[in-house]
């Protein structure tokens, strides 16, 4: 049976070609992890932070800075360490002798595309200092408020196996991620693929070819483009309930958020848009389910100890929620 064809009421030409863009340079370099890049690229689109999570060697640095490489903007990294202070993070007030007076010296923070790496490795006092910069988009220093620039996206990476020195994000801080997306270790096919790029020193030659598909403007424009697209009353009240029922399920401890809400609204908006539709449908809220509401709920304890995970409760959840037609 042929695929109904629909016609946007919205011009995605541009966008789709500079997501296409984005979409082949990345798969370049990084092999075999199509449904990370998009997630990476929906979360742009939606103006949303991500938490990449993997275990060594599987490329969660690489993807996170050929994805800042891929914007027109100013790509700050920070590397976090148990002994970094807020101040490392945030800028400090600096005394200049010139002025006989104080001058806020901006930090990393400041930038459009801001990779932090190792996050979880940071105690929670350097944790807590990205709460409002998350969130409010700014920085208050001293009573002063500094407001970033757009676009303003934070790309952080963790490891869940390696404990030792490690600090547990807060749930406050994990319900600011737009995004958590598990990158798994690559198929057989693209671990020799991967292998045979190196071998053949294709991959630094294509890292130090990337150039930027897509400028702040346009970013910026694509972003209000996106947010206006249409959204049906039954779609919502799918996305609602799937999120009340976190919040009454048996195997689970703490549910999500109206937070959570808004997030799949953004998220299901910009799936849509990198196919192609200025309108969303029932599988886009599915597929965008799992990485916007996995971290943001907690497995009550004893699921958790007969080893049931977020991802699959989350699963059941959404089987469970009838589909809106």
């Amino acid at each position: 049976m042929e695929q109904e064809q629909f016609e946007p009421r919205t011009d995605l030409g541009q966008l789709s070609a500079a997501v296409n863009k984005i979409r082949t340079s990345l798969s370049q370099v990084v092999i075999g992890q199509q449904e990370t890049i998009s997630f990476l690229i929906v979360a742009l689109l939606a103006d949303g932070h991500v938490l990449i999570e993997g275990v060594p060697g599987v490329a969660k640095t690489l993807s996170a800075k050929l994805l800042a490489r891929s914007v027109d903007a100013v790509f700050s990294r920070i590397q976090f360490t148990p002994d970094l202070m807020p101040s490392d993070v945030l800028g400090t007030p600096i005394f200049n002798p010139k002025t006989t007076a104080f001058e806020f010296r901006q930090g990393p923070v400041f930038g459009n595309m801001i990779l932090i790496d190792e996050i979880n490795r940071a105690p929670a006092k350097t944790q807590a200092a990205l709460f409002e910069v998350m969130e409010e988009r700014q920085v208050t220093i001293d009573g002063q408020t500094y407001q970033m620039q757009e676009p303003f996206m934070v790309l952080a990476t963790q490891n869940p196996i390696e404990q030792e020195g490690t600090y547990r994000l807060p749930e406050a801080q994990l319900d600011r991620f737009l995004f958590k997306i598990e990158v798994p270790y690559p198929a057989l096919e693209d671990e020799t693929a991967i292998l045979r790029a190196q071998h053949n020193n294709n991959a630094k030659s294509l890292l130090d070819g990337l150039e930027p598909v897509l400028s702040v403007d346009e970013i910026i424009a694509a972003r209000k483009t996106i947010l206006n697209f249409h959204v049906e009353d039954h779609l919502l009240e799918f996305i609602a309930r799937i999120v009340h029922e976190t919040r009454n399920n048996p195997a689970v401890y703490l549910g999500a958020s109206p937070r959570a809400s808004l997030a799949i609204v953004h998220a299901s908006k910009a799936f849509a848009a990198i196919q192609g539709r200025d309108f969303i449908t029932p599988d886009d809220i599915i597929a965008v389910a799992q990485p916007v509401l996995a971290h943001r709920i907690l497995v009550a304890p004893e699921k958790e100890m007969e080893g049931l995970t977020a991802r699959e409760v989350i699963a059941a959840i959404v089987k469970k929620i009838e589909v809106p037609r």
